[in-house]
């Protein structure tokens, strides 16, 4: 899904009118662990605290731009572009409606609500979720939001564009894959940049249906997406961020439950900044690739810092959630 200089030239003008630039510092104790040059892209800096906000910034503004018939969008979440879209729609005025699983984070539904969102629980993962949020727009008559989009991933796109222009020479960029839009990005603002960076996706072992459909160059459902890292608990990804991923990322690297609680641990020690799951989990990657980065300039996008305190109580005393 590529995008203009000037699509992102525009999206970029309007995210810092909400928000600044987030920072990307290198930290000296991280880059110790990983054996290279590491710069954190923090995008748990952002008002809704995840990179998210970005997407549905554009989104939103295009909506009362060009649609202001659009009664409200609806659309379903794990919690970061839930919360994006409720941000958004309290900036635009457009009613937001949210489905969530049941059992989803307490602490991304609460922050929902407070952004204004109407929520509803259904299902038992995030394509059930997903499924109905479908069948209720066309209930309510409202416009449906899907989770990727042109909106969403220029919206996404500008923090890649803050990295690449802050960090000269970045040879490899880690980014955790959900539905693609972070990768999807990435890989859009490097090319239009003319840049040779590898982009590396990550994905949690219980949740390959992304490094399913890399490796076979198409879209690969699962049965399930068992993992504590919600963020990217997807099992039947869009089969346009695939053919964007395929064609520009560098690979997949899968990882396990226990190498995903053990990076936010190490992302909390050497940079106090906590992490959600999914934020830690393009550290997890590189720390599995160490012997394949040794002394390499390369990026970690913490894509955000949304976690519920029952997990985080689990990882900081060495264990690993269920």
């Amino acid at each position: 899904m590529a995008f203009t200089l000037e699509e992102l030239d525009r999206a970029s003008a309007l995210v810092h009118s909400w928000m600044p630039a987030t920072p990307q510092f290198p930290w000296p104790l991280l880059s110790d662990a990983v054996g290279a040059d590491v710069w954190v892209k923090h995008e748990n800096h952002t008002p809704t605290g995840a990179f998210k906000v970005r997407g549905g910034l554009v989104y939103m503004e295009r909506v009362r731009r060009e649609r202001p018939e659009v009664r409200g969008v609806i659309s379903a979440t794990r919690g970061n572009h839930g919360q994006s879209l409720a941000f958004a729609g309290r900036a635009y005025d457009v009613p937001v409606t949210i489905v969530v699983p049941r059992g989803n984070s307490a602490d991304k539904n609460a922050a929902m609500r407070s952004f204004g969102a109407e929520l509803v629980e259904h299902g038992h993962d995030f394509q059930a979720a997903r499924e109905h949020s479908v069948l209720l727009a066309e209930e309510l008559g409202y416009e449906h939001v899907p989770p990727y989009h042109p909106d969403l991933v220029v919206g996404v796109a500008t923090y890649a564009r803050e990295l690449f222009e802050a960090v000269a020479d970045l040879e490899v960029v880690y980014v955790p894959v959900g539905m693609g839009t972070g990768m999807g990005g990435l890989i859009g603002v490097r090319d239009l940049l003319g840049l040779s960076t590898e982009i590396v996706g990550v994905v949690a072992e219980r949740a390959p249906a992304t490094a399913l459909s890399f490796a076979a160059g198409t879209t690969v459902s699962t049965e399930t997406a068992d993992t504590f890292v919600d963020g990217v608990a997807c099992r039947f990804p869009d089969a346009e961020a695939v053919a964007t991923i395929a064609a520009g990322g560098a690979r997949i690297v899968q990882i396990s439950e226990d190498d995903a609680a053990e990076a936010v641990r190490v992302l909390l020690a050497c940079t106090h900044n906590v992490p959600e799951p999914a934020g830690a989990l393009a550290l997890a990657g590189a720390l599995a690739e160490k012997a394949l980065i040794q002394g390499r300039r390369v990026g970690i996008v913490q894509t955000g810092g949304n976690i519920d305190a029952h997990l985080l109580r689990v990882i900081l005393d060495g264990g690993t959630p269920a």
